[in-house]
């Protein structure tokens, strides 16, 4: 009977100490394994999110990142800050950056220099006249990215000079009629989407956030790198700090940059007659003298 009563006051205690550890502990075990569960899934996730991208973003930008911190660590400060102006007066193409830019340039050489070396061997060169042809796909596969940024700078200060007398007169008009310059400058934008409606947004948005108009406007003559737009904004900064009236600056640079433009097109019409003597001598003539002496030959041949 004793036996049975301690069995049953060890029983006792066994679950009171039981239940005891299941309030204490149960509620810590329990959230333990749910945060365990909810990182699984997670990873689980991630995982599948990153098998779903496509195999650029998950390879091909990775060593993308890493091929141009490995070049950008090896450009000069002088090559770096060329290019990146030549990139800015370019309107930075594809969002590219100067490591960027010098990778392309890298890869391009290796890709035309390849496309030569196995043209020469497939057609069975000698391996001088291989070696030649290989260093000059080099060269060209190395130039060709410079001559697209060329081209690139080329169209942005054509379309700068063709939009500039436009954009003074819409200037002067609004500062004529009762608007400030910054507000004359917000409807440029409203006017123009291309280069200088970009660019005077970004102006607009660099005085908002606590820049000086003086340092926006020459920035923007920087990154245009065009010298009529230069010569106006340092017309249009000395009569800020002189205190001379916008609107009578504006109309004079508008009145000599449609001088400059006309000057600039009686040149290139002054060079047209040098610029058609090469077609004229290679194309044009040979064509005329076939049509003339061509019947004359013949009947020579024929009468032999």
């Amino acid at each position: 009977m004793l036996c049975g009563v301690c069995f049953l006051v060890f029983c006792s205690f066994f679950l009171f100490l039981l239940g005891l550890g299941q309030i204490i502990w149960g509620d810590r075990f329990l959230v333990e394994e749910r945060l365990r569960g909810l990182q699984e899934q997670k990873e689980s996730r991630m995982i599948r999110e990153e098998l779903q991208k496509p195999l650029w973003e998950r390879l091909g930008k990775p060593i993308w990142k890493k091929l141009v911190q490995v070049i950008g660590t090896k450009m000069t400060a002088g090559w770096s800050s060329s290019l990146q102006h030549r990139l800015v007066a370019a309107g930075f193409p594809l969002g590219l950056e100067p490591g960027e830019f010098a990778v392309i340039q890298f890869f391009a050489s290796l890709l035309v220099g390849g496309a030569f070396l196995s043209y020469g061997l497939l057609a069975g060169w000698d391996y001088l006249r291989v070696a030649v042809l290989a260093g000059t796909g080099l060269v060209f596969g190395y130039l060709f990215p410079q001559v697209y940024l060329n081209v690139r700078i080329s169209k942005r200060q054509r379309q700068v000079l063709k939009d500039l007398p436009v954009l003074l007169d819409l200037l002067t008009i609004s500062v004529q009629a009762g608007l400030g310059f910054d507000m004359a400058m917000v409807k440029v934008t409203e006017r123009f989407k291309g280069v200088l409606g970009e660019e005077f947004k970004r102006v607009l948005q660099e005085i908002k956030m606590g820049k000086p108009r003086r340092d926006a406007l020459k920035d923007m003559a920087n990154r245009i790198a065009v010298e009529d737009f230069s010569s106006f904004v340092s017309a249009l900064t000395q009569a800020d700090q002189l205190g001379v009236s916008i609107a009578d600056i504006l109309h004079l640079q508008s009145q000599q940059i449609r001088r400059k433009r006309r000057q600039r097109a009686q040149e290139q019409a002054m060079q047209a007659p040098v610029k058609m003597l090469f077609p004229l001598v290679f194309f044009i003539f040979p064509a005329i003298f076939v049509v003339l002496l061509g019947p004359a030959l013949i009947q020579i041949m024929q009468s032999f």
